[in-house]
């Protein structure tokens, strides 16, 4: 596609959560930041909100990376289980043999005895669920009674849940109260600011093999941010979009011009002011201006 007008060796705004390209700053550092504590210091269950597009699962991978030898993971990216579907995506994560039609009792078992293992040999053992808002809550329950599991010193087991703000609606419900006095740590993922944009893109086109000259101005970014609200999924959306655009007409810079052709294309993107704050009080003025003019004019008459 573009790749070559660009001098790009990949896609730089492909919408898979490759963690080749996360960035480490705002919203972003502060959550990884307070997960590795979290997890150091034996949380039991941490929480990471964010709304849709906020980079929830790029986080999530980031942190699994992250993590050194002393942790073993384990990752269920789509929990919307029964709570004995649940088990057995866990046992399986931890390597152990379960089959489908085996009695509920006996999987509890078997985690424990892997849990207990791993505990033996100074292993910190992490459930990391993705797009947790989506479990039915008897899961969410058969979630709390899976971290009971301990020894006489030590919990065997911590979750971190990442999910939308519904999350948290299905949390406040009395029926959850016990999960939700589990949670030690959280934290609301915040978009990205008008600087953390540019720096966002910088560095997605850099990791991307990207060494010309700028290729988003200021005036372009503003107009970015407007229509991305600083949500990195819609920045990466639109950034495509407007290279594509730059690509067809044999451009080699992203104007103002193209991000608005991008948020014609794209639903999701928040609509971009023709006449933006600034240019509204230039012309208030000059309109006052204008009509004192006038008033002045038509008393000397």
């Amino acid at each position: 596609m573009y790749l070559k007008h660009f001098g790009l060796n990949e896609m730089p705004f492909s919408l898979t959560p490759n963690t080749q390209f996360f960035l480490n700053i705002g919203s972003h550092q502060e959550a990884l930041n307070l997960l590795v504590v979290g997890l150091e210091n034996a949380a039991g269950f941490i929480k990471i909100i964010g709304e849709v597009g906020t980079g929830k699962t790029i986080l999530c991978r980031q942190l699994l990376n992250s993590l050194d030898d002393r942790y073993v993971t384990a990752y269920i990216p789509n929990p919307h289980l029964t709570p004995a579907g649940m088990r057995i995506a866990f046992a399986e994560e931890l390597g152990v043999a379960v089959h489908r039609n085996q009695g509920q009792h006996r999987v509890l078992a078997k985690i424990n005895e892997r849990l207990i293992e791993l505990a033996q040999q100074d292993k910190l053992v992490v459930l990391l669920i993705d797009e947790a808002q989506a479990m039915p809550e008897e899961t969410i329950e058969a979630l709390r009674l899976l971290t009971n599991l301990e020894t006489e010193t030590q919990k065997l087991l911590q979750v971190v849940l990442f999910g939308q703000p519904e999350l948290d609606e299905l949390l406040n419900r009395a029926s959850l109260r016990q999960l939700k006095q589990r949670i030690t740590f959280s934290y609301y993922l915040k978009p990205l600011d008008q600087e953390s944009i540019e720096r966002y893109i910088s560095h997605r086109l850099s990791a991307s093999g990207y060494n010309g000259a700028a290729l988003y101005p200021k005036n372009t970014l503003k107009q970015l941010y407007r229509a991305s609200r600083g949500i990195p999924r819609l920045v990466n959306i639109l950034c495509h979009k407007a290279m594509m655009v730059a690509y067809g007409k044999g451009e080699r810079q992203i104007t103002p011009a193209f991000i608005r052709r991008a948020v014609a294309d794209t639903e999701s993107a928040f609509p971009i002011p023709l006449i933006n704050i600034r240019q509204l009080l230039l012309l208030g003025s000059l309109l006052l201006a204008m009509l004192f003019a006038g008033y002045n004019f038509g008393w000397r008459l």
